[in-house]
Formats: C-alpha cells, sequence, structure tokens
C-alpha cells in the first residue's frame, strides 16, 4: 500500500529580478525564472510582480501573462535552493 503524500503549498510568495521565491512551511526556497516556465523566463519584472497565490496555497497565478504553475512540482525541481 502506498503512503499518500500531502501537496506543498506555500504560504505566501516573492519575486525577485533573478527567481520566484516561495515561502514554505518552515522554509524559503528561490527557483530561477527560466526553470519556472518558459513564458515567465521571457516576462518583464512587471509581469512576474503581478503573481497571485491561490487561497489554498497550491498554486501561482500571473494574470498578464495567463501563466498558472503549481507550488509542488516547482519544488521538487532539481534546481530549487
Amino acid at each position: 500500500m502506498k503512503a499518500t503524500q500531502s501537496p506543498v503549498l506555500a504560504t505566501s510568495i516573492r519575486t525577485t529580478p533573478d527567481a520566484l521565491l516561495l515561502v514554505l512551511e518552515g522554509r524559503e526556497v528561490a527557483i530561477p525564472w527560466a526553470h519556472c516556465s518558459a513564458r515567465l523566463a521571457a516576462a518583464g519584472m512587471t509581469e512576474r510582480l503581478l503573481a497571485e497565490l491561490s487561497p489554498s496555497g497550491y498554486g501561482i497565478h500571473w494574470p498578464l501573462l495567463d501563466e498558472d504553475l503549481a507550488v509542488g512540482p516547482l519544488v521538487g525541481s532539481p534546481d530549487v535552493n
């Protein structure tokens, strides 16, 4: 029988010129824009700044880019600091 794993949720997010910062329970991780998505890597800082964390903490939406990403796969990336 396989154990169920709790989803990875963010409590808040921040953006920097180099990375998306995810604040998780007990830690903060930085994900370089190039490892988030091609659309975010090519976006300007204004477009990146307008990120919205879902109320559940499960996903992030960038309305100016029409981009949506789930937190769990971002944190599971091998390039997370």
